[in-house]
């Protein structure tokens, strides 16, 4: 029983110090820049420009992966979405941004499970997570 009570007081305290996510506010997201560092998982291949996404004070939604994105984003609870999304059309060497190209179009106007713990933004569509980190500069 002694050996117990310290370890369950350790895992506690551990507990309270995990940093949990949760849905954001627009406000939280507003003027934010993020910089994709993982698809399902594993770290995206090096390219010359990287992936990204940012959100206007106004929650309109702009990035790129291979093309560039646009559009009214919204949030509802959870859910990110971004009405009107248009995007470049042109066709990357690398196939990994060319199916990220599809993959970030279909969460976006269908809706996506957006987080954010910390400097950490997650979205989560189908069987696609992109987890994306905070561009120094533009923390809150």
């Amino acid at each position: 029983m002694k050996k117990v009570i310290p370890a369950l007081l350790a895992m506690i305290t551990l507990a309270g110090c995990a940093q949990e996510s949760s849905a954001p506010s627009t406000a939280q997201l507003a003027d934010q820049a993020f910089v994709l560092k993982t698809f399902n998982g594993k770290p995206l291949v090096d390219n010359s420009r990287p992936a990204g996404i940012r959100f206007s004070n106004t929650m309109q939604v702009s990035g790129n992966m291979c093309n560039r994105f646009m559009g009214q984003g919204s949030l509802s609870g959870n859910t990110l979405t971004v009405q009107g999304m248009a995007s470049t059309k042109m066709l990357c060497v690398d196939p990994q941004m060319n199916q990220l190209d599809n993959v970030i179009g279909q969460m976006l106007t269908q809706g996506a499970t957006v987080s954010l713990a910390s400097d950490t933004l997650t979205l989560k569509a189908d069987d696609n997570t992109l987890v994306y980190q905070r561009m120094a500069g533009t923390a809150k």
